[in-house]
């Protein structure tokens, strides 16, 4: 028998052709008046966001319509400026990982007053990494997905430094949200390729998970149905815009977060992280390429778990294939369906900034969670010039 423990944060979920309705209600729960509303441009502006407005009524205080891709520390910090400007009380985050990240990164802005260096995780000098601890109240969190991203349910915020080329992660388990909103016109209004990139995002993940050295049977079991929905699911939302389909496969990303608080994840994730922000790549794509990778560099510790990915997804055992072979095998042909590129030259990153890449990525919180141990960023290296 292993030891393990699993505490599950309280979530209200609305899914569904009616779950906007619900919002209005969700925030007369918290007596909040003041709700200031995070989104892209193309939300803010588009016929979209008034489904928000009506939603809201007279609670909406602001909006903050400018957020970017992977969550630039400057943006972050116009959002916080607008959540102390009008008062809020509460925070919409509307849109994909990077809306809901400046949402929730934002609130510990407006909260903390400090800059993000000095509320994020930090490398000590002996080489363990220490998170500070964020004690101020948090603005509540609402989340109305436009993609299937397991940020969604997540409690840290990596915003993106440019002058550095880093990710600079805060942690804070009060600015989890408290109520998420699946609707079928939000859900639908993100293309394909975005869909596609963060559901392959959410596979890793969870493959990530179940190959971990964790030993959690529920957190497993989100897992296992994660990865069944995607196999189902993911094929169907690149040929088609289908509100069910998209539905599920926000659900499944919602599992999949819900199952790595409790497994934490590894090598493909750290890279994605490394290599996305820097090269404005889609982390789902970069995770494709890798994935592979780390796979075989994790096949022997990772034997247990990977048993677990092929019998979620429905794979028969083979005579001739390990385990992880055939797993390698099975996505290869996924992502040739989904067109992904399979070689990192493809995505215009160059060889030269590989050895960074892996120095930086050793700096990473969730390297931690990778069945193999790594030692040095010489292994990392290898599997970056592997992918290339």
């Amino acid at each position: 028998m292993q030891n393990f423990q699993h505490i599950t944060p309280p979530l209200r979920l609305y899914h569904g052709p009616d779950s906007l309705t619900h919002l209005g209600r969700e925030l007369d729960r918290i007596k909040s008046q003041r709700a200031v509303v995070v989104c892209g441009d193309w939300l803010a502006k588009g016929p979209l966001f008034e489904r928000i407005r009506t939603a809201l009524g007279a609670r909406c205080a602001g909006v903050y319509g400018e957020v970017l891709g992977h969550s630039p520390v400057a943006s972050v910090e116009d959002a916080a400026a607008l959540l102390r400007r009008v008062e809020a009380d509460a925070v919409i985050a509307v849109g994909g990982g990077s809306a809901i990240v400046t949402a929730r990164a934002a609130s510990i802005l407006a909260a903390e007053g400090k800059p993000v260096s000095e509320l994020c995780t930090v490398t000590e000098a002996d080489g363990r990494l220490r998170s500070p601890k964020l004690a101020a109240p948090k603005l509540p969190q609402f989340i109305v997905p436009t993609t299937p991203t397991t940020a969604t349910v997540k409690a840290g915020s990596a915003v993106f430094d440019p002058a550095s080329g880093q990710r600079l992660a805060m942690f804070d388990p009060k600015t989890r949200a408290q109520s998420v909103f699946i609707d079928p016109e939000m859900i639908l209004s993100a293309p394909r390729g975005l869909v596609a990139s963060a559901s392959i995002n959410t596979l890793s993940m969870a493959i990530e998970g179940l190959t971990s050295r964790s030993h959690d049977a529920i957190a497993h079991g989100a897992l296992m149905q994660a990865l069944r929905l995607l196999a189902q699911h993911l094929p169907q939302a690149a040929r088609a815009d289908d509100a069910a389909v998209r539905g599920q496969l926000v659900l499944a990303a919602i599992l999949c977060g819900q199952g790595t608080d409790h497994t934490a994840a590894g090598i493909t994730t750290v890279l994605g992280h490394a290599i996305g922000a820097r090269h404005e790549i889609e982390n789902g794509t970069v995770n494709a390429i890798v994935l592979p990778h780390v796979l075989r560099f994790n096949a022997e510790a990772a034997a247990a778990g990977m048993a677990q990915v092929a019998a979620a997804l429905d794979l028969q055992r083979s005579a001739t294939q390990t385990p992880e072979q055939h797993v390698v095998e099975t996505l290869a042909s996924l992502f040739d369906e989904l067109a992904v590129p399979r070689r990192l030259r493809d995505v215009k990153v160059p060889r030269e900034s590989l050895p960074e890449t892996a120095a930086l990525a050793m700096g990473d919180w969730f390297l931690k969670g990778n069945p193999r141990p790594v030692r040095e960023a010489a292994e990392l290296q290898q599997i970056l010039e592997e992918a290339w």
